[in-house]
């Protein structure tokens, strides 16, 4: 088995000139929880949470394999921060998901509690704060949703529409757990040439944060190294003017 790559994170000071250099940056757990304005331990709160998302029943390739919620939000410094915005579809255009784009897809909200531990808005607050910083103050309409690929079909795929982007100006992928999987590895291509890194991210609650534009990204299929596995994500995008399917 091919040893997991340890991500090259970059320290929370540094992550907007990284992001203008690279389009990515990794922050260790420490560091998003500096970003989110709370303890790392905060984040256990919010944890258990993943144990009970409902099904995917919108997966295409007739695959059985992911759990998840979604949510989103509206976040503007300048008129009070944080406002949780009413349920809506996941819609993506089928240029940026050539499997499930076109599709209203609608998931179960994140879990009240959820939406209200310090550790969870803190994270929403704190990615838009980096998002004014590398775009300019403005409202970001945020989108999150919490993942479980698990191997029920003897393999998950975490991203199932392949090497992509998500329509969105900043995508956050945060690393949650995972437990018995190998595979998973993180991979991000400049959208524009051949340059790329593979890593595995594997800290609980560190986090990778891409320029939509810049990259394109994809996380590699997880087996079970002893009966059941899975690997569970929290991903939120930001996207300036509106929610996608809103033009």
């Amino acid at each position: 088995m091919t040893p997991d790559l340890a991500p090259p994170c970059t320290p929370l000071a540094d992550v907007a000139g990284a992001m203008r250099a690279h389009g990515y940056a990794v922050l260790a757990a420490d560091d998003v929880a500096a970003l989110a304005g709370v303890p790392v331990a905060a984040f256990d709160v919010i944890r258990e949470s993943w144990e009970r998302l409902p099904p995917d029943t919108y997966l295409l390739d007739g695959g059985r394999y992911r759990r998840r919620r979604h949510s989103c939000f509206v976040v503007d410094h300048e008129t009070g921060g944080l406002q949780l915005a009413p349920h809506r579809a996941h819609w993506q255009p089928r240029d940026y998901n050539a499997l499930h784009g076109g599709m209203r897809r609608w998931f179960e909200p994140v879990e009240e509690p959820v939406v209200a531990a310090p550790a969870w808005t803190g994270l929403l607050q704190g990615l838009a704060g980096l998002g004014d910083a590398l775009r300019g103050a403005q409202p970001w309409y945020v989108e999150a949703h919490q993942f479980r690929i698990d191997t029920s079909d003897g393999i998950g795929r975490p991203t199932p529409e392949g090497a992509h982007r998500d329509g969105v100006d900043l995508v956050a992928v945060c690393m949650v757990g995972r437990h018995a999987i190998k595979g998973g590895e993180t991979r991000v291509f400049d959208a524009d040439g051949p340059d790329g890194q593979r890593f595995t991210l594997s800290e609980p609650w560190s986090l990778l944060l891409l320029d939509d534009a810049r990259v394109i990204h994809e996380s590699t299929p997880i087996q079970p190294v002893d009966g059941h596995g899975h690997r569970d994500t929290l991903v939120i995008t930001l996207r300036a003017g509106n929610f996608q399917g809103d033009e």
